[in-house]
């Protein structure tokens, strides 16, 4: 089995005990389950930001613990501090040793869209992402079907959340469904986690020109956002980067810089 198999799997088993134990009732209590979610499309097209959705990831199947103790109070408030566009946060435990609690954390400490990075599989989950106090959802072309995709998006569009589309290459857009807000091209291939920011460039031709654009995975300086950027992406999601510092924020906070200098000198232009 692949490593995404054998994630995939054990959400499968995970999600169904999980049912179990809390009913979809228990989670509609939740104070966040009423609350208006804000929107990632629109804070990735602001003219005053640079796209850059900071997230909170512990550990990764490959490389093992990346930031194991990362503090999420201060860290999710640095990125916002920094510039970020927009939070994403791991609530996987066993692969990436992430939680639900992250993100509601993150969620009482910031005004901004906060994505759910999971592995779903299941309404339930989507369910419970609004529970928790997420504005949207990652969905895996990679794992689900054209039709599961066309039923999570519609449910989490009728909870007020918006979906993020997951792709690796051209034929996963194949299951973009019109409920869908965002596509991520994910730089990483999932089987075997290797990484090249070039697949964003060679699958963005086939995304449809309104989509709002998000490459995911191996952006590792300014430079890379700066390319992507011009060749029409809106948001660069970007995780290990940040994470493998002790301070993640700051990690942030230099890298923000570095954009604006390199705007300012001309380099690049916002829009």
């Amino acid at each position: 089995m692949t490593i995404l198999e054998k994630i995939v799997a054990h959400k499968r088993t995970e999600v169904a005990q999980r049912k179990e134990l809390y009913h979809t009732k228990l989670l509609e209590r939740s104070i966040h389950f009423n609350a208006q979610c804000v929107s990632l499309r629109k804070y990735l097209l602001r003219d005053d930001l640079f796209g850059i959705i900071a997230e909170i990831k512990r550990k990764s199947p490959t490389k093992g613990n990346i930031n194991k103790y990362v503090n999420v109070e201060r860290t999710s408030i640095g990125y916002m501090m920094a510039g970020a566009s927009a939070l994403s946060i791991l609530t996987d435990t066993t692969f990436f040793d992430g939680k639900s609690e992250d993100l509601t954390m993150a969620r009482k400490f910031n005004f901004c869209p906060i994505l759910r990075k999971d592995f779903i599989v299941d309404e339930y989950q989507i369910i419970e992402a609004k529970s928790i106090g997420a504005d949207a959802i990652l969905l895996l072309a990679n794992v689900l079907s054209a039709d599961e995709i066309k039923r999570f998006s519609a449910l989490a569009k009728s909870l007020g959340m918006e979906s993020l589309l997951e792709v690796h290459d051209a034929a996963g857009l194949n299951a973009l469904a019109e409920q869908v807000d965002l596509v991520g091209v994910n730089n990483r291939n999932l089987d075997d986690f290797s990484v090249s920011i070039d697949n964003s460039l060679k699958v963005l031709g086939a995304i449809p020109k309104s989509m709002v654009c998000i490459s995911e995975s191996g952006l590792e300086n300014p430079e890379d956002v700066l390319r992507l950027k011009a060749a029409g992406f809106n948001g660069f999601l970007i995780g290990e980067h940040f994470m493998k510092h002790g301070r993640p924020e700051v990690a942030c906070t230099d890298f923000i810089q570095q954009l604006k200098q390199l705007t300012a000198q001309g380099t690049w232009t916002i829009n």
